[in-house]
C-alpha cells in the first residue's frame, strides 16, 4: 500500500491488521457546546481539526441517553461533566414498566445527536467517526437516578430507587425495560450508519464493577442486551469498560472489534493482558488535568513499546477532564510520530 489513509489506518487497525503505524485520537466534553446539534459539531470538528486526531469518538452530553425516557435536568447548573438531574423517570419500582421503545428519528434528543453526526460527517468527510452509546443497563441506572460511577452520586439526585429495592422487587420489568432500551439503541446504531458514521463506541460504565454488580448478575442484566445493541452495528465496535476492576477480559467473547479500559486503575490489568480485540489506550486520562507532559510522553512512549508487535490505537483510558491544555494534547497526538514506529 502507498500512503495511508485516516479511514484505511482505522479499519486496518480494527480488523487486527497491522497499519504504517498506530493511531491516536483523544476526547473531551464540551459542557457550553453541547446542547444542541450546531454547537457540538462545530466543537468536535474544530477539536479534531486542532489536533490533528485520527478518529474522532464524539461526546456528546452524559445524559443525553436517559434524557430520551424522561429524565430531565438543568443545564445551567454543572457539575464535573454532568448537569443537575432535577427528575429521573424511575421514582419508585413499579415505574420501570413505563420504559417504553422508542423510534430513533422519533425521539428528539436522539434525532439531535443523528444531525450532530451529519454535520460533523460534513465537516470531516475523511476522518473516521464513532458515535458514543451507553449500554442499557448503564442507562437503566440513570433512569432511576442512580450513578453507573462506583461510590459516585449522581448531582442532584438526592433519593434515588435503591438497587436492590429495585432489582429484588420488579426482575420482570427490569428484564422488559433493559430489552426496550437495547432495542431503542439497535434501531439508533442503524441510523447512526446511514448518517455516516464509522463505528461505535460503546461503554459499559462501570457495570463490571463487584460493587455494583457481581458477575451472575451482571450476565443477567447486561450481557443478551448489549448483544442487541453490538450485533445491530454493522461498522466497528469498540467496548470500553470502564473505572476500576473493569473486567476487560470479560469480553473476549463479545462481537467486538476494540476494547479500551483503564489500565491504571485498582484491579484491571494492563496492555500486556491477552485480549482478543485491538486495545485501545494507554494514556492515564487524569493526567491531562495537571498538564502532566513528561508523564503522558512517558506513558504513550511505554504503551507503544509494550504494543510494537500487535496493532494498537493510542488513547486516554477515559474521557480527558475538561481543563485539559493544548499542551498535553498536543504531546499525545504527537507521540505516535516521535517514536516513529513503521509497519
Amino acid at each position: 500500500m502507498g500512503i495511508w489513509q485516516k479511514k484505511e489506518r482505522f479499519e486496518a487497525l480494527l480488523c487486527g491488521e497491522r497499519a504504517d503505524r498506530p493511531i491516536v485520537s483523544g476526547w473531551r466534553h464540551f459542557i457550553d457546546k453541547e446542547q444542541n446539534a450546531e454547537d457540538l459539531a462545530e466543537a468536535t470538528v474544530s477539536f479534531t481539526k486542532q489536533f490533528d486526531w485520527d478518529w474522532v469518538k464524539i461526546n456528546p452530553r452524559a445524559t443525553y441517553y436517559a434524557e430520551v425516557w424522561g429524565n430531565t435536568y438543568d443545564f445551567h447548573d454543572y457539575k464535573s461533566v454532568f448537569p443537575k438531574q432535577t427528575r429521573a423517570a424511575i421514582q419508585i419500582p413499579s415505574d420501570v414498566w413505563d420504559i417504553q421503545v422508542k423510534k430513533a428519528t422519533s425521539s428528539a434528543p436522539l434525532a439531535e445527536q443523528l444531525e450532530a453526526v451529519k454535520q460533523i460527517r460534513q465537516g470531516l468527510p475523511d476522518t473516521p467517526l464513532v458515535q458514543t452509546i451507553f449500554s442499557p443497563l448503564t442507562i437503566l441506572l440513570f433512569l432511576a437516578g442512580q450513578s453507573a460511577y462506583v461510590k459516585n452520586t449522581i448531582y442532584g439526585s438526592e433519593s434515588p430507587v435503591s438497587l436492590k429495592k429495585l432489582f429484588t422487587e420488579q426482575p420482570a420489568g427490569i428484564h422488559r425495560a433493559l430489552h426496550a432500551i437495547a432495542s431503542t439503541l439497535a434501531d439508533y446504531v442503524t441510523e447512526l450508519e446511514h448518517a455516516g458514521v464509522e463505528g461505535i463506541f460503546y461503554a459499559v460504565t462501570g457495570t463490571a464493577h463487584p460493587d455494583l454488580f457481581d458477575e451472575p448478575a451482571f450476565n443477567e442484566f447486561s450481557r443478551q442486551y448489549d448483544s442487541i445493541v453490538l450485533e445491530a452495528a454493522r461498522g466497528k465496535r469498540i467496548l470500553h469498560t470502564c473505572g476500576a476492576y473493569a473486567h476487560p477480559e470479560r469480553f473476549n467473547d463479545y462481537p467486538i472489534d476494540g476494547i479500551s479500559w483503564d489500565t491504571f486503575a485498582a484491579g484491571n490489568i494492563g496492555l500486556t493482558a491477552p485480549l482478543k480485540a485491538t486495545k485501545v489506550g494507554g494514556v492515564d486520562h487524569s493526567l491531562f488535568a495537571k498538564n502532566d507532559i513528561n508523564s503522558i510522553r512517558t506513558q504513550a512512549n511505554e504503551a507503544l513499546r509494550l504494543t510494537s508487535d500487535e496493532p494498537f490505537i493510542l488513547a486516554p483510558n477515559c474521557s480527558i477532564p475538561v481543563n485539559v491544555t493544548d499542551e498535553a494534547l498536543g504531546q499525545l497526538h504527537d507521540s505516535v510520530f516521535e517514536k516513529e514506529i513503521i509497519r
